[in-house]
């Protein structure tokens, strides 16, 4: 069973679907008491860190979600649902915290001449971690679709499982024990992002 969390926002309808294809029984989450028995939690995410943060805040499911991952639920963080896990972000002068797993703050590309902001559409990523395994059978340097105009910059390098290079290098997937959080969109990746996700569901 795979605990999919719904705040009101997110790309949660195409997560849905990718994880049903795959014949994965899904239970969607509004409240904390939701999360028990599930042992496996997907965060989506599209749009403003604020509003994410606030509205897990709002239905008590930050805390909640929180205290699953300590007690050693698998978990897996898309776009704004892996941006949230760090400690803050410089959009729109955000004010909400994150969950604070990982230490950092998200920032946004820089303005530079030629360089599009959002990134919307197909990029690299370059794996740092040889046994990464959600990429259990994806190639590196496989391309995953990208929708974005922040991202993470991790304080610590060694949780990085993958980087990605637009104009500037950063991380595009991290990694730590249970955790894992990827800024491209699996579910959007076609048949690799598939694999990436079936692959967690089996680590479940």
């Amino acid at each position: 069973m795979i605990a999919l969390i719904d705040y009101g926002a997110g790309n949660l309808r195409s997560v849905h679907k990718a994880l049903l294809h795959l014949g994965v029984k899904v239970r969607l989450v509004r409240e904390p008491s939701e999360l028990k028995g599930c042992p496996g939690i997907v965060l989506p995410g599209v749009g403003a860190f604020d509003d994410c943060s606030q509205a897990l805040q709002g239905q008590s499911l930050m805390e909640a979600t929180r205290e699953r991952i300590q007690e050693g639920a698998w978990f897996l963080g898309i776009c704004v649902g892996y941006q949230i896990l760090f400690e803050r972000s410089e959009e729109f002068q955000s004010t909400s915290s994150g969950f604070g797993l990982f230490k950092g703050s998200v920032v946004r590309f820089p303005d530079k001449p030629g360089l599009k902001v959002p990134q919307i559409g197909w990029n690299q990523v370059k794996y740092t971690q040889d046994d990464c395994p959600i990429f259990k059978g994806i190639p590196d340097n496989s391309h995953f679709y990208f929708v974005h105009s922040y991202h993470p910059k991790p304080e610590d390098a060694s949780i990085i499982a993958g980087e990605t290079d637009y104009e500037v290098t950063f991380a595009s997937a991290v990694w730590k024990d249970r955790v894992f959080a990827t800024q491209f969109h699996p579910e959007k990746s076609q048949a690799i992002g598939l694999q990436l996700l079936k692959n967690f569901v089996e680590l479940v």
